[in-house]
Parts: structure tokens; sequence; C-alpha cells
């Protein structure tokens, strides 16, 4: 639900064991920050960016990435 170019620290990973390992080797892990970079209309990928690195994941898989958005630069 981040608009392009909100960010926020990931408090949480709603999924089972298989997903919560797959986002941590991507990086994507309890207390990093994460940057929503763009997503496709209607349910299309979403490109993420993790320190340097920049991701795309399935719709699905984003909104089970549940994050305390930074709210400082608004």
């Amino acid at each position: 639900e981040l608009k392009p170019e909100e960010s926020g620290t990931v408090i949480e990973i709603r999924g089972g064991q298989g997903l919560v390992n797959r986002l941590n080797a991507m990086g994507v892990i309890r207390g990093k920050k994460i940057t929503k970079v763009s997503s496709m209309f209607m349910r299309g990928p979403v490109t993420i960016q993790v320190n340097r690195t920049m991701l795309a994941v399935g719709f699905g898989m984003a909104r089970k990435i549940i994050l305390e958005v930074d709210r400082e630069a608004q």
C-alpha cells in the first residue's frame, strides 16, 4: 500500500516458513528498511529496494510484508 518512493521498516512477514525464508534470502528481514520503487496497475509485480538492491516481488508476496511506514519525509 506504499506509494512509490515511500519507505518503511519491516516489522513482520505474514506467511509460511518457506515465504519467510525466501524473503530473508533476498534481504527482506525484520528491522530492515525497504523502499517501494514502483508497482504495476492491478496486482502486477512490485519493485522494492533493499539496501542498494532492487527486487521485483509478486503482489501477493508484497502484501505479506508488514511495515512501519516512515513518515519523516511528509
